[in-house]
């Protein structure tokens, strides 16, 4: 039941209908049943390994919660985390360990090469499994109490707007809302219908065009050599639209019901450094990632031992920043691992990791440089540079990312620097095995041209600081109900149907 789909649009509305009239009074109980029909929707075996997940975890919360001794409490924690994640990592990597072994051994050979497994992968399997083990964290530090009933835990694992694609919540911050009553508001109708539409538009007419461009391209990498380039912009345009989007869908469809979810982009393409770009950029996975990796490790006492032996050899300032930097990397390790089993994700978890890194080693060097160059960080030129120089570094990445192999995204890297060349995007040939698309060709840049522009003048208001939802309120009723007529009607003149593009990039994760 995809989030562009007709069905989900009438499950929704149903499920909405029925929560504020007949369930009234049983609120959290429908959405707990809710949840659960829509994420068998996705197949009835899933529902084992989601069930399994939220055993496990709920059952290491209240044992942890009745016991008192420290080391008692971290060994329910660690065994409980390693059946969290034993799942996501047997059913997730098995076969990537499994094709690596065959690729080392037996690369000239079939003899004796390990067979893949036939796995399920649940659908949203790495959110929930992260969302329940940040859960058990915070119930082993003390940060929230174990929720003892079972159900009402079983709701937050479940939640089916988020289960897909994230949010990656915390406890404390959805429980209150899951079982406060709430009652049917027009405005907070109006407000969760907006992100909902702004999501679609994201979704069908930016993400969806841009990713034909981008199939035709990286597909046919060797042909199309330095336009390439061409292929990683719209990506980028493809990827935050899709998750962005996607994003947008889910946390307008929890507000149908009272439930507000975290955010999870801020217009990141404006960001200042690779730093900046992820606080900006899935926001709830870099929080998990300081909250319980990179936090855990820095003060962990083998970290400790690292300070002091870095202190010593290298003086106070690069001794203390070293470790840290170590950390960084680790954790970035750990979000390119997450990403998906194949050594590319492993690359640009690295890539990120490093830069992150070599930036924090060299910022006092940059602070003096801009110094003796006379370069105000402040100003708007410099500022600009930033955020181009960040951009370009973050398009990098993407190569790893929409590549099939780490030597395809070093080899499309090459070719843009040393084999560019327009033609085969003047001559149409991007389009050569699918001739009924040719007619559309200029209507899909269009497309894609006008979903830049408008999220493009949307995210310089917000970044300003302006409620671009609240601002669309204060209209009067004809303009505001000309807007939106306008972004529903661009949704079959503009976008791609759904059968044509696939799903949501991250509903695999």
């Amino acid at each position: 039941m995809a989030l562009t789909s007709l069905e989900f649009a009438v499950f929704v509305f149903a499920a909405a209908v029925l929560y504020y009239t007949v369930f009234a009074r049983y609120q959290w109980i429908f959405l707990l049943f809710v949840s659960y029909i829509y994420y068998m929707a996705s197949g009835i075996k899933n529902i084992v390994f989601l069930a399994a997940v939220t055993v496990v975890t709920y059952t290491a919360g209240i044992l942890m919660n009745k016991t008192e001794g420290k080391r008692r409490r971290k060994k329910i924690l660690v065994l409980a985390l390693i059946l969290d994640f034993s799942i996501l990592a047997v059913l997730k990597y098995t076969n990537f360990f499994i094709s690596s072994i065959n690729e080392i051994f037996f690369r000239n050979s079939s003899d004796g090469s390990i067979s893949l497994f036939n796995l399920i992968l649940p659908l949203g399997i790495s959110f929930f499994t992260f969302q329940s083990a940040g859960y058990m964290l915070d119930v082993y530090w003390k940060r929230s109490n174990a929720e003892k009933n079972f159900f009402r835990y079983a709701l937050f694992v479940a939640w089916f707007p988020q289960i897909m694609q994230g949010p990656i919540g915390r406890f404390e911050r959805l429980s209150e809302q899951f079982f406060e009553k709430h009652i049917f508001s027009f405005k907070h109708a109006e407000r969760a219908l907006q992100l909902i539409l702004y999501g679609m538009f994201k979704k069908m007419v930016l993400a969806d065009n841009a990713a034909l461009l981008v199939d035709k391209i990286f597909h046919q990498y060797e042909i199309f050599d330095g336009m390439v380039i061409l292929g990683v912009l719209a990506y980028s345009a493809q990827l935050y639209g899709d998750f962005s989007g996607g994003i947008d869908v889910v946390r307008g469809v929890s507000a149908l019901f009272h439930v507000t979810l975290d955010e999870n982009f801020r217009q990141p393409y404006f960001a200042k450094s690779i730093t900046d770009f992820w606080h900006r950029w899935h926001i709830t996975l870099g929080t998990w990632m300081k909250d319980y990796v990179f936090y855990p490790v820095s003060l962990s006492k083998w970290m400790g031992k690292l300070k002091k032996y870095t202190k010593q050899i290298f003086g106070k300032k690069m001794g203390r920043t070293i470790p840290i930097c170590i950390a960084n990397i680790l954790v970035f390790l750990l979000v390119g691992i997450w990403h998906g089993p194949a050594w590319k994700f492993v690359v640009y978890g690295l890539y990120n990791g490093l830069i992150i890194g070599f930036s924090g080693l060299m910022a006092e060097h940059y602070a003096k440089a801009r110094k003796i160059c006379s370069i105000q960080e402040n100003s708007r030129g410099f500022q600009f540079f930033q955020i181009i120089r960040t951009f370009i570094l973050v398009n990098i990445s993407w190569l790893f990312d929409m590549a099939d192999t780490v030597g395809q995204a070093v080899q499309m890297f090459w070719n843009m620097f040393t084999r560019f060349d327009i033609s085969p995007l003047l001559n149409g040939s991007i389009y050569a095995d699918k001739p009924s698309l040719v007619s559309y060709r200029y209507i899909q840049i269009s497309a894609i041209f006008i979903g830049c522009v408008v999220v493009f003048v949307i995210s310089v208001l917000k970044e300003r600081g302006t409620d671009v939802g609240e601002k669309l309120l204060s209209l009067t009723f004809p303009v505001k109900t000309m807007v939106y007529l306008a972004a529903v009607f661009s949704l079959p003149m503009l976008g791609m149907p759904p059968n044509m593009t696939g799903g949501f990039i991250y509903a695999q994760f």
